[in-house]
């Protein structure tokens, strides 16, 4: 286990291009193994999580050709994957674990085996267990909930699912099966949430239409093969646009990051707290599906912050981000709301336990609710150790922590950043030497 220290800086200044999009980089290379034509995704993550989707396509007998990262799928079709006997190891990535099985589930006559490692072991499946059993699907977990798994093939039929929380894996798991099932499946959000998986699907041809909150996909035999490109994550960008916001006199400026609507939701929250993100962004979009994925050039720079709220509807698109917003709430004047947010209970760690105690081992007044914390605005971070328990977003909330506290932070695990942003060492440094 890796500990980095992160020491107060002075401005950050640079200009760079943050890693590609997590979500998009999970969802292009499982559309792209549904299409039997060779697909070439450009600008794909080559992160530890996104290797691990990689690596499941092969398994499925798809072929994966890499070349940085450019990676083109020669997939086996809607209804050709075949694990040949082995285990599909999901490594860390929740994502994988939740969307996949949607897909398979519809392969009559065929088994697959789910395994990931320790984290993934502790993160249940249920959510997608059942909407997919409410379509015929047969799926056997660990204690009833808990990987490894096994999903069965079986006839599929469609149904009207309505989401009991705003979940875009458990939106995509449900479609994805939506493909190989009989007649139509709809989806009912609650609230709007990230729509890569809608927005892939019919860029490759899928019969897909939203009529408001309902989103339904039509059985289809094949999958047209189009090119696919992933921007830059908004997710992992948020790490140095807040720590630009945070730290005195800088100012940065973010290349090709993604601005969909349905995730950009820290940078409507880092406009009501007063911070400086110029660049253009996508208006909410109701109706058709969109088949294209906008970015944008951001530019940021330190500003003084006040509090804010988080309410439920908002929350599906800032999920990723809160932590961050959590961070935020140290430094802003006034007290800072989270709410409706229990799905961060269910990440790679349970996200409002790990920051709250974090947070609050750095010197933060936070305090932790049954659905997301509030925070009250103290002037900033002290500084001291912060455990990333294996969270990729929690090792790099420490180091931006670090960089904007009195008297540093040290990060206990910050290999864990790699999973979705392997070059944040060198980024952080990058924007250090201005």
């Amino acid at each position: 286990m890796t500990t980095a220290r992160f020491d107060p800086s002075g401005p950050l200044q640079g200009r760079f291009t943050p890693p590609s999009d997590k979500s998009i980089s999970h969802r292009a290379a499982i559309v792209a193994a549904m299409a039997r034509e060779p697909v070439t995704i450009t600008d794909y993550l080559t992160g530890e999580d996104t290797l691990s989707t990689l690596a499941a396509m092969e398994a499925l007998g798809a072929e994966v050709r890499r070349d940085g990262d450019r990676v083109v799928v020669r997939g086996v079709g809607l209804r050709g994957p075949d694990a040949r006997g082995a285990t599909i190891d999901v490594g860390n990535a929740g994502t994988l674990m939740r969307l996949l099985p949607g897909w398979l589930a519809g392969q009559e006559g065929r088994s697959y085996r789910f395994d990931g490692d320790d984290s993934i072991r502790r993160r249940p499946v249920d959510r997608i267990a059942d909407p997919l059993r409410t379509m015929g699907a047969e799926i056997d977990a660990t204690d009833g909930r808990l990987p490894p798994f096994v999903v069965r093939g079986t006839a599929l039929t469609g149904v009207e699912y309505r989401l009991p929380v705003a979940s875009a894996q458990v939106k995509s798991c449900v479609l994805l099966a939506g493909l190989v099932a009989d007649g139509a499946t709809t989806v009912v959000e609650p609230v709007a949430s990230r729509d890569h998986t809608e927005r892939m699907l019919a860029r490759l041809g899928a019969p897909l239409r939203r009529d408001g909150d309902r989103i339904t996909v039509d059985r289809v035999d094949e999958l047209h093969a189009q090119d696919l490109h992933v921007p830059a994550d908004l997710s992992s960008a948020a790490f140095p646009i807040v720590a630009a916001v945070l730290v005195p006199g800088s100012h940065v400026v973010l290349d090709d990051v993604n601005v969909n609507w349905t995730r950009a939701g820290i940078l409507s929250v880092l406009d009501r707290m007063g911070a400086t993100v110029v660049g253009e962004r996508e208006a909410r979009r109701d109706g058709a599906v969109p088949t294209d994925e906008p970015a944008a050039t951001l530019e940021i720079r330190a500003g003084e912050l006040r509090a804010t709220t988080v309410e439920a509807d908002e929350v599906p698109l800032v999920i990723d981000e809160l932590p961050l917003v959590a961070l935020l709430g140290a430094f802003a004047e006034g007290e800072t709301v989270v709410r409706g947010a229990e799905e961060l209970r269910h990440k790679e760690t349970d996200r409002i336990a790990t920051v709250v105690e974090g947070l609050s081992a750095l010197g933060a007044d936070i305090e932790a609710t049954a659905d997301g914390f509030v925070v009250r605005g103290s002037g900033g971070l002290r500084g001291g150790t912060i455990h990333a328990h294996g969270d990729h977003r929690l090792a790099m909330l420490g180091a931006v922590a670090g960089l904007a506290s009195r008297d540093g932070v040290d990060v206990v695990g910050m290999e864990a950043a790699e999973v979705s942003y392997p070059r944040f060492g060198d980024d952080v440094a990058r924007l250090l030497r201005g």
